[in-house]
């Protein structure tokens, strides 16, 4: 029975695999406002206190100019800021007294335009009955000891505050009073002391080799049109997600996207479906440890948004396309305009998959998700309208899940501030966060 149940999670077309689905119930939901900003710590340099100066075509220094647009439709907030965002929650963990850190990922979107975004993690008490989040700490990732083998943004300052255009950081874990963060344009492993201050960097191998994204700082652009660079990991699509085994021994890094497999010319594939790869890092060790694991995606194209350990075997991981909105605002058939949406979301899910020794090198066994379009409030928990009877959680990017109990998870967004509207065509997303009742997911086997 159990090799035709694994069977089942390998045929990724089969109903089987697609009725796998579980019913949620929305048990909380807290919203941090869009326009949520913190000051830069005082030995920070002067530069930083003004972000996103860098985000349209040309350089703009006056704090407010630049309109963010979302899919072409404006946002209602403009850049640059005064002070640093509070956005971009990109990783959660809950801590055993009920507080959450929470990780910023590198600002704006790329290297180019995030050299003045501090990057940081956030230390959160959530309150679920008044929808509110209290900021405990901010812990500001930081190189003094020139750890990071490449020029940094702030390489002449004293305490050298790391920024969006070193790094791209979208998921961590906490172990042993060290913060371990896996990032995106490397992509890289990053280990960090409590206060924010890099200890080491790590390269990621995979295969035996080295593999690296254009935004790797070694890479090179070629000096010929007809050259070509040779990279495995598309840009964007380095570590999204990153679980820990719940002894702490072992990271599991995940790619946000397909890899490129340079023998096929094609992205890597199972059956037709591309796959992401799971790999596996020894803490104690600091090295890979050469195994993987294939996820298979339900369908080429979409990206996961975060991953973590619900046991030893079992894990959540949130499974998204790029659309964004909800259906009482979506634009007339075939029409695109800036007050309205024009591709409303079609798959925002959060999975339980099942990874063992034994399936190591094959796909995981995907054993059954909730639909983020499709939470259930009987309670009258939701601080926005429902759609049509449910609550939506019909964000572009939702890159936050952790388990909370034995019937609940947290879910979060990442708003792209000011880059994201999803709730109303013209209005910035805050940072949302949903305590979700899923009993049957978490037991399902």
């Amino acid at each position: 029975m159990r090799a035709l149940v694994l069977l089942a999670g390998l045929l990724v077309a089969s109903p089987a695999f697609a009725d796998a689905e579980f019913p949620a119930s929305l048990a909380g939901h807290a919203i941090l406002p869009a326009e949520t900003f913190i000051a830069p710590p005082a030995d920070a340099p002067s530069d930083l206190q003004v972000s996103g100066k860098f985000t349209g075509d040309a350089r703009a220094d006056n704090p407010g100019t630049i309109m963010g647009r979302s899919a072409g439709r404006p946002t209602g907030v403009s850049v640059p800021f005064r002070g640093q965002p509070v956005q971009g929650h990109s990783g959660i963990r809950r801590m055993a007294d009920g507080t959450y850190w929470v990780l910023t990922d590198n600002g704006f979107g790329n290297k180019r335009n995030s050299p003045d975004a501090m990057l940081f993690l956030s230390h959160y008490r959530i309150d679920f009955e008044k929808g509110t989040f209290e900021r405990i700490a901010t812990v500001f990732l930081s190189d003094p000891d020139k750890k990071v083998p490449f020029r940094i943004a702030n390489e002449a300052t004293d305490r050298r505050y790391l920024t969006g255009a070193d790094f791209d950081p979208e998921s961590f874990q906490i172990i042993n009073g060290k913060i371990w963060i896996g990032e995106e344009f490397g992509p890289f492993l990053i280990r960090a002391d409590m206060t924010g201050k890099i200890e080491a960097i790590f390269e990621t191998m995979i295969d035996g080799q080295v593999a690296r994204s254009p935004d790797h700082p070694a890479m090179v652009s070629p000096g010929i049109p007809s050259a070509s660079m040779d990279f495995r990991v598309r840009r964007t699509k380095g570590f999204e997600g990153m679980a820990a085994s719940p002894d702490g021994r072992f990271l599991y890094p995940l790619l946000e996207g397909a890899l490129w497999d340079p023998a096929t010319r094609a992205l890597e594939q199972v059956d037709g479906r591309e796959y992401l790869r799971i790999l596996e890092f020894d803490v104690a060790a600091g090295r890979y440890t050469g195994r993987h694991w294939k996820y298979v995606l339900d369908a080429n194209g979409l990206s996961i948004g975060d991953f973590n350990m619900i046991d030893a075997t079992t894990a959540l991981i949130i499974e998204r396309d790029d659309n964004e909105g909800v259906p009482e605002r979506a634009c007339p058939a075939g029409q695109r305009a800036e007050n309205c949406f024009h591709a409303l979301p079609r798959i925002k899910r959060v999975w339980k998959i099942e990874m063992t020794g034994a399936n190591a090198g094959g796909a995981v066994r995907k054993i059954g998700f909730i639909d983020l379009l499709k939470i259930r409030d009987p309670n009258n928990r939701s601080r926005v309208p429902l759609s049509n009877g449910h609550f939506q959680f019909p964000f572009f990017t939702i890159e936050n899940v952790d388990v909370v109990d034995a019937d609940h998870i947290i879910v979060g967004n990442d708003n792209n501030l000011p880059f994201s509207s999803s709730r109303d065509p013209n209005k910035a997303d805050g940072n949302e966060m949903v305590l979700l009742r899923v009993p049957e997911l978490l037991r399902a086997r």
